[in-house]
């Protein structure tokens, strides 16, 4: 069995395996484990279309990257093997020069398509492949169906690769042993997105309202911020307390001041 693993493609693990080890699919986990011993084929893909355009658009990914970043995508397709943990490799949809990140392309449709969540499905598979290559960094560039694209750059999460390898090595040993995995239950790491969008609210009638509500009262704020500090100014530096015309000024033994009313109309007009 390890002499076959050894000389087979399946003697190791790549990052699509690593989604699936910290994944929530026992099924798919068992499946995988089936294949890593040769005791099943690989699930033909051929048919199912959305691994289909993935693969057809991968090129296309991969010059709208360089035309719109200006950086170059080197070493597609290459296999790079971990130099200590040699069960562990990565095939690379290419590595960002000269930066050194992990380039990663990918197809998704837009109806189900969020930067958070593509960043946190495909997180697995890019911790697995910088780890491998050593990287700081790894970038994600997407295509959806709608004819959007989007990049996003994922940094390197030394703890969540910890639990990562872990669970890979554990795994590896139950391909070796024979004893059948069990899901690790390892949730990933909020993703940390680079802000770098510019979008349009014209079209949220939320934002348009609340976009509204702010430039009207803004001009009130505005006189409301520079009276309070006036109304700061006067309270005297040894009073715990100043009231007046409606108004009353209260100092925190922090020395804060904080104002609330007295008066009922304006109590009550404040409510309402």
């Amino acid at each position: 069995m390890r002499k076959v693993l050894q000389n087979s493609r399946l003697g190791f693990i790549g990052g699509s395996d690593a989604r699936i080890i910290m994944g929530n699919d026992q099924n798919k986990l068992l499946q995988l484990w089936r294949e890593k011993r040769g005791e099943a084929e690989p699930e033909d893909l051929s048919d199912v279309l959305i691994v289909q355009l993935g693969n057809v658009t991968e090129e296309l990914n991969r010059r709208w990257y360089e035309r719109n970043t200006g950086n170059n995508v080197k070493d597609t397709q290459k296999r790079i093997q971990h130099p200590v943990n040699k069960w562990m490799a990565a095939t690379l949809d290419g590595l960002v020069h000269p930066s050194g990140a992990v380039f990663e392309a990918k197809f998704m449709l837009p109806w189900t398509f969020s930067e958070e969540a593509a960043a946190e499905k495909h997180m697995a598979q890019l911790q697995h492949n910088m780890w491998v290559c050593n990287a700081r960094s790894a970038v994600l560039s997407i295509i959806t169906g709608g004819g959007k694209w989007v990049e996003m750059t994922i940094s390197a999460d030394p703890l969540y690769q910890h639990l990562l390898i872990t669970a890979e090595r554990k795994f590896w040993r139950c391909v070796q042993d024979g004893e059948t995995p069990c899901l690790f239950g390892i949730e990933p790491p909020r993703p940390r997105l680079e802000a770098v969008r510019v979008v349009d609210m014209s079209s949220s009638n939320s934002w348009a309202q609340f976009a509204a509500t702010f430039k009207r009262t803004r001009a009130a704020h505005q006189e409301h911020e520079g009276v309070k500090a006036d109304l700061k100014r006067l309270v005297p530096e040894d009073a715990k307390e100043a009231s007046g015309h409606g108004l009353r000024a209260k100092r925190s033994k922090s020395g804060a001041i904080s104002f609330d009313l007295t008066d009922a109309e304006a109590i009550n007009a404040s409510l309402q």
